[in-house]
């Protein structure tokens, strides 16, 4: 029986739109449409490329105009006015967050472990304004989205590859708990989710169990922005309004420190007016 990545994809989508924007998000419901049901207005239509050991899949997403100017508000706080149509703001915003929310896709769907959804990864296609109502895309499914106190709408088509892997999307069963990951089986929420198969692979069940008396255990997170080495005279002689120059280049990544130990790199980004740090890689670096 195939793998049924459903769920993870509805908790990413709304789990990803909480963290970006800074609300309450959820998927109250998924549907099946046709073309001619879109919405009669412009949207942002958005192609995400899947990579699997076993074959390719391609994604189309159809942002319209009230949830993506919505998207676009948010992500600057709410401090600005609510736009009205698509610049290329909100469509960079738009872009912004369906590769995030595709990126987290990849990241729980290989941590789970699944044997013929081996490998995934991603890479961002084309972006388009267009007419809602004038695409002819197939196996089109509508996500009913609450942000907060607002009832929004993203349109996904998948193709015929990837369908066979969505059978609680559908199939039209909707989980009313967005955070279970996979089909017929719920997993603790983080950190726990998407890690006890990827854990039960390499260690044994008793020392799985033991592992986990450790994830309440908490860890402070940091971002080096740069380092220099000063001579003490430099450091004594500095005074309010002293500029120093660091190392890091400004196009360079920045190092992420658990407990003050590198564990990966990433980059800057902004989230609801705080700085936030978007992961480029765990670990060791990932080759081009």
């Amino acid at each position: 029986m195939a793998s049924d990545i459903s769920n993870i994809i509805k908790s990413e989508l709304s789990n990803t739109l909480a963290n970006l924007l800074s609300v309450s998000s959820t998927v109250d419901d998924v549907s099946s449409v046709s073309a001619s049901e879109l919405e009669a207005v412009q949207c942002i239509k958005v192609e995400s490329n899947f990579s699997f050991a076993s074959g390719e899949s391609t994604w189309i997403f159809y942002i319209p105009t009230p949830t993506a100017t919505k998207f676009e508000y948010l992500m600057l706080g709410g401090i600005a006015d609510l736009k009205e149509t698509i610049d290329d703001e909100i469509t960079d915003a738009v872009k912004e967050v369906v590769s995030t929310i595709c990126g987290s896709v990849v990241t729980n769907v290989n941590a789970q472990g699944f044997d013929d959804l081996s490998g995934m990864s991603f890479t961002q296609g084309s972006s388009s304004v267009v007419s809602c109502s004038d695409e002819n895309s197939s196996n089109i499914y509508q996500f009913s989205l609450s942000l907060n106190d607002d009832k929004l709408t993203v349109y996904i088509s998948f193709d015929d590859f990837i369908l066979g892997y969505l059978a609680a999307i559908s199939g039209g069963v909707v989980e009313e708990t967005p955070s279970d990951v996979s089909s017929g089986e719920t997993l603790d929420v983080a950190p726990s989710s998407g890690s006890a198969s990827l854990l039960s692979s390499i260690l044994s069940d008793e020392s799985v169990d033991n592992l986990r008396l450790l994830f309440d255990v908490k860890l402070r997170l940091s971002v080096r922005l740069g380092s220099k080495i000063c001579l003490l005279r430099d450091v004594i002689s500095w005074d309010i309004g002293e500029i120093i120059e660091l190392t890091q280049m400004t196009n360079e990544p920045l190092d992420i420190l658990v407990n003050g130990i590198v564990i990966g790199q990433g980059e800057a980004v902004i989230v609801d007016g705080k700085f936030g740090v978007k992961i480029k890689y765990i670990g060791e670096p990932k080759l081009d």
